[in-house]
């Protein structure tokens, strides 16, 4: 059984847990960082004091997008496409997630949990950068429906965690009928209602 450490408000703790249930993985899941601290026990596994860590048998392993890799690789290899370049172009968007988060921060800190709105300029200008991000995105979906490509797979898994938090923050957005035909797809993909679609905190 994988072992998940990390709380599930975490939006890179929320990609494991979705990957684990979408693949069918037998796994637990022990809250960690943030509110619960880090015990010693966790930090012997995984010193940069951040979430998310697994544990699976002798391997331990931390960083959110390496751990989907393992997991498609070791267990679930359809969700990674045999097509190597198709390949790479979902890895392009699951690293890209990682500039998106930093687009997005100010507008989910200052709305979620500093109680600011759009008034906030620093909120407006987090919000404003995350639009016209998603409208990059928005164009990639126009080409084909999912970023691992004709089916859905880990590639799909970050942003689509991110994509959540952009419709479900009280901010002004584009329309962007690509991205949102995308996040109704995600909806149906198991595990993302109960890993994903839960209250922001």
């Amino acid at each position: 059984m994988i072992t998940i450490w990390g709380r599930l408000n975490s939006h890179n703790v929320k990609k494991i847990a979705w990957a684990a249930i979408a693949m069918g993985l037998p796994h637990r899941r022990i809250d960690m960082g943030g509110a619960f601290g880090f015990t010693p026990e966790y930090l012997a596994l995984n010193p940069n004091r951040m979430i998310p860590t697994i544990e699976d048998g002798p391997l331990v392993l931390w960083e959110s997008n390496a751990i989907l890799r393992y997991l498609a690789d070791a267990y679930a290899p359809e969700f990674r496409s045999d097509d190597l370049a198709e390949r790479a172009q979902g890895d392009k968007w699951m690293d890209w997630q990682f500039h998106f988060a930093d687009a997005q921060r100010d507008a989910f800190l200052g709305c979620v949990r500093q109680g600011k709105d759009c008034s906030d300029p620093a909120v407006a200008a987090s919000a404003e950068a995350s639009s016209a991000m998603m409208a990059l995105l928005n164009a990639e979906l126009a080409r084909r429906p999912w970023l691992s490509g004709q089916h859905f797979g880990i590639a799909d898994i970050p942003m689509g965690v991110y994509a959540h938090t952009f419709y479900a923050l009280p901010i002004s957005r584009p329309d962007l009928p690509h991205l949102a035909a995308w996040c109704a797809r995600l909806q149906h993909q198991p595990g993302y209602a109960e890993t994903v679609m839960i209250p922001l905190t």
